[in-house]
């Protein structure tokens, strides 16, 4: 299929477990033009995170079970379009983040979708049906915790059921929790959803497929470069849907145009 669909030169490497698609991909700096992901958005993190600042253009086939960043840069989901489209597609400059040194590309988060995001790393199934499935689940009994939140100097306080930092504007499966985030902006959207009713939470997932979760009462998106987010303990957080413990105190920045990637022809047309 690589052979029938893509015009060039291509060496295939399969990785072998963790940080193996970052080795590659650092060790391919020079020698190729692109290095391409073929993947998820956690896998896109592992080979982004070496070309970050290289003039190294990264090339996606989504094979993920969101794909957050791929449809946010309109990449085709179809696996032999989005093959096609390493040929045809055009090439933007994209901000990057890292949050205490360590970089993500599409969305980071703490609170209730970082829990999420471990308990889905521990289910036997993945896709969509089986991450709304954990989300019912969970959603019962999660309780909301207090967030002191430091924006680019300004201070909010918040008691939040989760607290997500947008680069692009979708969690993935076009779950769009800051419709106006830009991945060329400079900016981060911290969307702080507000503890709410239980009975409300089917129209807060509603509005994120119909792109108005900004509208929602429960929902404050504020933008910034450089944040700090302190909580009581060291808790879960999700970097590009990758689970973690992260210690109490987060520090995330924005690096600016700091990632060559190969869009879809449609990308600009809605960025």
């Amino acid at each position: 299929m690589v052979n029938s669909h893509f015009k060039g030169d291509a060496t295939i490497v399969f990785t072998e477990g963790v940080s193996h698609a970052h080795e590659v991909a650092a060790q391919a700096i020079g020698q190729y033009d692109m290095v391409v992901a073929v993947g998820g958005d956690g896998t896109i993190n592992e080979v982004a995170s070496a070309l970050v600042g290289s003039e190294t253009i990264l090339g996606v086939v989504p094979c993920g079970s969101g794909n957050g960043l791929s449809r946010f840069l309109q990449i085709p989901m179809d696996i032999e379009k989005a093959i096609k489209n390493l040929n045809t597609g055009d090439v933007a400059v994209i901000d990057s983040a890292q949050a205490n040194g360590k970089p993500f590309f599409n969305m980071a988060g703490m609170g209730f979708d970082a829990h999420i995001s471990e308990v889905f790393s521990h289910g036997k199934h993945r896709g969509f049906i089986s991450y709304i499935k954990s989300s019912l689940l969970e959603v019962i009994n999660y309780k909301p915790q207090d967030y002191h939140i430091e924006i680019d100097g300004q201070i909010y306080d918040r008691r939040a059921f989760m607290v997500s930092f947008a680069n692009s504007s979708q969690y993935g499966n076009n779950a769009h929790v800051s419709p106006q985030a830009s991945v060329q902006d400079g900016l981060l959207d911290v969307c702080i959803i507000k503890p709410f009713p239980l009975y409300t939470f089917a129209g807060l997932v509603i509005r994120m497929f119909n792109k108005t979760a900004n509208k929602s009462r429960f929902v404050e998106i504020i933008n910034g470069k450089h944040i700090t987010v302190k909580r009581k303990t060291q808790g879960p957080m999700h970097l590009d849907g990758e689970p973690e413990i992260a210690e109490a105190d987060v520090k995330i920045d924005v690096l600016p145009a700091s990632l060559n990637i190969l869009v879809g022809n449609d990308f600009n047309k809605v960025a």
